[in-house]
């Protein structure tokens, strides 16, 4: 008889959350969601507390919160809304695995207080790491949790690394599909639409990820992530692009070896191994044909086009809570593009403005994440009106 794993999902209308909903239907009953967090998509959460039956449900704000009441009715899950409602959902002490998805900076203090309450993270919200790695991971150290990566990138990395010993690793290896832009020249880019940006070429994923991607600050993200959740310095984190999107990452032995993990682009996979470690769920969806795909092809990253990722390695050097800084900026930067205030290319330049202006400090305490960025929000948003103002 099988063991069956409780879980929350934060984050669970969401892209990566509705994949998390349909891995729990295909596990037969191995997984059972006790709770539901979700941002303002409440018509979908409706459907997914008549279809999982949680016991707790929390959204963003207390009048999200009404209207969600009304939805389901008496007899539905007790509804929190808020920054204490995501915290008190993720504390649930029936659960054992928290799926961490919410997108943005958002995530972090509700994926910390999953942490604290000693639950397994499966983790997709990169700005946890990001914003307070060192932070993150001693707690997860201190609490003897699992943080369980759901990108695709770091799931590979994950697997790869899956039985080797201490000092074994040279480098490892994160693959980019290089955005929907990677064979525009710099003035193509001029003149990208929002639309353009969200319209990822391999994988299905939120608006704001998706302009990540195709700005390849995603990549930048990932590479911070990786420097924390593997404990590798960044001198010994590689980018390449690879566009297929197969070799999903690779990690590099001090023999010479190179181990990789491929497999076709569906997040349900990565998804499913993080919910099931240290097992595996079997999962029908088609085999890699390597013979239909075709050869597999790698490029260096075209910095010049795309200076966000050198910015992600720029705020990892510079230390404390430059990555702070950086996440922060890039966030109202993007949103900023997708409401059509500033135009495709100022996005870095958001970023990297403000990235010189506030530097990084000290991060000893969350309360020093927090201060950091909201600095880096306010000076994102006054570059952005300047930009607007023609300044």
């Amino acid at each position: 008889m099988f063991h069956e794993k409780k879980i929350v999902v934060l984050g669970s209308t969401g892209s990566i959350g509705k994949s998390v909903t349909d891995i729990v239907r295909r596990s037969a009953g191995r997984l059972k969601i006790v709770g539901l967090g979700a941002g303002q998509n409440i018509a979908l959460l409706a459907e997914q507390i008549k279809e999982f039956v949680p016991r707790k449900v929390a959204v963003m704000t207390k009048e999200l919160a009404q209207d969600l009441s009304k939805k389901i009715g008496p007899n539905g899950p007790q509804i929190l809304y808020g920054k204490e409602g995501y915290k008190e959902l993720s504390s649930m002490p029936d659960a054992e695995l928290v799926v961490s998805s919410m997108v943005g900076a958002a995530g972090l203090i509700p994926t910390i207080a999953a942490i604290e309450a000693g639950k397994d993270v499966a983790l997709a919200n990169k700005e946890t790491l990001v914003a307070a790695g060192p932070l993150v991971m001693k707690l997860v150290e201190e609490h003897k949790v699992n943080l369980l990566p759901i990108d695709s990138e770091h799931s590979a990395i994950f697997q790869c690394l899956q039985g080797y010993k201490e000092g074994m690793v040279k480098r490892i290896i994160l693959t980019a599909s290089g955005g929907p832009f990677r064979e525009k020249s710099i003035d193509e880019l001029r003149t990208i639409t929002p639309q353009e940006a969200v319209a990822h070429p391999n994988w299905s994923m939120g608006a704001k990820i998706s302009v990540d991607s195709s700005t390849l600050m995603n990549k930048g993200l990932e590479v911070i992530e990786a420097r924390w959740l593997f404990d590798i310095p960044p001198e010994r984190i590689d980018v390449l692009v690879h566009p297929q999107s197969i070799v999903h990452s690779m990690v590099e032995y001090i023999d010479g070896s190179v181990i990789a993990q491929l497999g076709i682009p569906d997040m349900r996979v990565p998804i499913s191994y993080a919910l099931m470690w240290p097992e595996r769920m079997e999962l029908d969806l088609p085999s890699l044909d390597l013979v239909k795909t075709g050869p597999l092809s790698f490029e260096e990253p075209q910095y010049d086009k795309f200076p966000c990722l050198s910015l992600a390695f720029k705020a990892l050097n510079m230390g404390g809570t430059a990555t702070t800084v950086l996440n922060a900026a890039n966030e109202v930067a993007v949103e900023a593009f997708l409401q059509k205030r500033i135009p495709y290319l100022s996005i870095s330049k958001v970023i990297e403005t403000v990235l010189n202006e506030i530097g990084g400090e000290e991060m000893e305490t969350i309360d020093d994440v927090l201060r950091a960025d909201a600095l880096a929000r306010l000076k994102a948003e006054e570059f952005v009106s300047n930009i607007e103002k023609g300044e």
